[in-house]
C-alpha cells in the first residue's frame, strides 16, 4: 500500500533522489531519464483521455479509452520496474502476461483497420494527434531504456513492453481516425519545386 503524507520532502534539493532500493542517485542519471519519460508518456495519456472524440464509435471510444487507463496502470508497473535497480525477483516487475496483452490489444485494433499503401502523417482528429505524440514518447522512452539497458541489465520484459507499446499507439490513433479513413497520409514530393 502507497501512503503519501508529505509531498515535499525538501530530499531533491541537492539535485538527488532516491530510487525504490533506497539508493540516492543523480535526477539526471539514465535511471530517472527513462522514469521520467514513462511519467511525461502517462501525463500524455491523460492529456489524451480528456481530449474529446468526434470521428469514432461510442462502443469504441469507451474500449479504446478502458485500455488506455490500462496502459496508464501498466506505466506505474514500468515505473515501479525502473526503480529498482537490483534484479530483486520480489520487486514488482513488468511481465510476460503485460506483454501478451498488448499483442492481443494490437490485433484487436488491428483487425479492423485497412492495409496502409503510404506512411501515416500524424494527424487526423484531436485525439489520434495526441495519440501520435504518445507514440513518439513512448520512442524516446524506449530509446531512455535501451541506454540504461547498455549500462545496466534490465528486465527482458520491459524492453518487450515498451517496444510494443509504440505499435499499440499508432494503432488507436489510426483508430481515433475512424478506423483510418481520416488518416493523413504522406504524399512523396508533393511540394517539389
Amino acid at each position: 500500500m502507497v501512503q503519501l503524507t508529505c509531498i515535499a520532502t525538501r530530499g531533491g534539493d541537492t539535485g538527488k533522489t532516491s530510487l525504490g532500493n533506497g539508493k540516492r542517485v543523480s535526477k539526471y542519471c539514465p535511471r530517472i531519464e527513462a522514469i521520467g519519460s514513462i511519467d511525461e508518456l502517462n501525463c500524455i495519456i491523460g492529456l489524451s483521455l480528456a481530449t474529446e472524440a468526434t470521428a469514432i464509435t461510442t462502443e469504441l471510444l469507451t474500449c479504446l479509452r478502458n485500455d488506455l487507463k490500462a496502459l496508464q496502470n501498466d506505466l506505474f508497473d514500468v515505473g515501479a520496474d525502473l526503480c529498482m535497480p537490483d534484479q530483486d525477483q520480489k520487486a514488482l516487475r513488468i511481465s510476460e502476461h503485460q506483454v501478451q496483452r498488448l499483442d492481443e490489444t494490437l490485433e484487436r485494433y488491428n483487425a479492423h483497420l485497412n492495409p496502409l499503401t503510404s506512411f501515416v502523417l500524424p494527424g487526423g482528429t484531436p485525439l489520434a494527434a495526441q495519440l501520435h505524440v504518445c507514440r513518439t514518447i513512448v520512442r524516446r522512452a524506449e530509446r531512455d531504456i535501451v541506454a540504461l539497458h547498455n549500462e545496466e541489465p534490465l528486465n527482458p520484459h520491459l524492453l518487450q513492453y515498451v517496444n510494443r507499446l509504440s505499435d499499440v499507439f499508432f494503432v488507436m490513433a489510426r483508430v481515433a481516425n475512424d478506423n483510418g479513413r481520416m488518416d493523413v497520409l504522406w504524399e512523396p514530393g508533393k511540394h517539389h519545386s
